[in-house]
């Protein structure tokens, strides 16, 4: 269950104050990504959801990390975010032209020395991040963006959600102007819904009606469905964990050492190049029968 807190909806609210038309766009764009966001399921039948649910999870943690901060993010930060969370795992769900189309732009490095080149699954899973940041700019006029520079932002917050380097000053310039003078702080937006992504793993993110333990009773079904909660603290992030079972305990506490790696890159990268702070310094675990 995600936790209920003051800062619930607080930049879809700030959003709509600061520029009704800007949350106008979001608010249709958003209705418009419903059925695209559930396209990953023909791909992926038994993986952990990343439908428009697992974006408000993402959005949720967001509004809790920001916190008392949201009075000093822009109309326009909070709209690329916003957007970015959205966005960030359409690249689960492409068509078969799309991906062909897109893989023309994409830099597989090495990959396929160690990768079958034919297995598609795996390289939309492998490198679903770039795949989301093409789709983005394809449909860009569809989804009403409203600038090259808003399209921008939110490619590069949706691509960072994973692999990317939040260090890197060409992708996450401090400053990314707008149009209309404003600016918009890429690597804290960028920091923010890759930590968001990394905490989404509580039994909330795979529910009683896409959980299957006769079909998927993987080990990390077993460890999402015993993960009940994730508490966010001011200095840390709680995972309360239900389970008796040895293996399942060991892939929590791996799952947390993970989650501790990804929340001391954010920190460092918005510690070292944005004015803004992310509180929370440690992941710990409670585990109960």
């Amino acid at each position: 269950m995600i936790q209920s807190s003051q800062h619930d909806f607080a930049m879809e609210r700030r959003l709509r104050k600061l520029d009704p038309e800007l949350h106008r766009r979001f608010t249709d764009a958003v209705f418009g990504l419903q059925h695209v966001l559930s396209n990953y399921k023909l791909l992926f039948p038994a993986y952990t959801d990343h439908s428009e649910l697992h974006s408000l999870n993402v959005i949720n943690f967001c509004n809790q990390l920001i916190g008392p901060q949201i009075d000093r993010m822009s109309k326009d930060e909070i709209y690329s975010l916003l957007l970015g969370c959205y966005f960030h795992d359409t690249g689960m769900g492409i068509s078969k032209n799309d991906f062909e189309l897109f893989s023309k732009e994409i830099d597989f490095g090495d990959y396929f020395e160690t990768h079958e080149k034919d297995d598609y699954p795996r390289i939309i899973r492998d490198f679903h991040n770039e795949f989301s940041g093409r789709f983005i700019r394809k449909y860009a006029e569809f989804f009403e963006i409203p600038s090259e520079e808003h399209l921008w932002a939110i490619i590069e917050i949706s691509r960072g959600h994973r692999k990317t380097s939040l260090m890197d000053v060409r992708q996450y310039p401090l400053s990314l102007e707008m149009p209309d003078g404003g600016t918009v702080c890429l690597p804290y937006l960028a920091a923010l819904i890759r930590l968001a992504d990394e905490i989404d793993v509580s039994a909330a993110r795979n529910s009683a009606l896409i959980y299957d333990s006769d079909s998927y009773n993987g080990i990390d079904f077993k460890r999402h469905n015993a993960i009940r909660d994730l508490l966010i603290e001011p200095e840390e992030f709680i995972l309360l964990v239900r389970t008796t079972e040895e293996d399942v305990k060991e892939s929590v506490r791996n799952v947390t050492a993970k989650m501790q790696k990804v929340l001391d890159d954010c920190r460092q990268a918005v510690l070292a190049r944005t004015p803004f702070v992310i509180t929370q310094e440690r992941v710990s675990i409670r585990f109960s029968d």
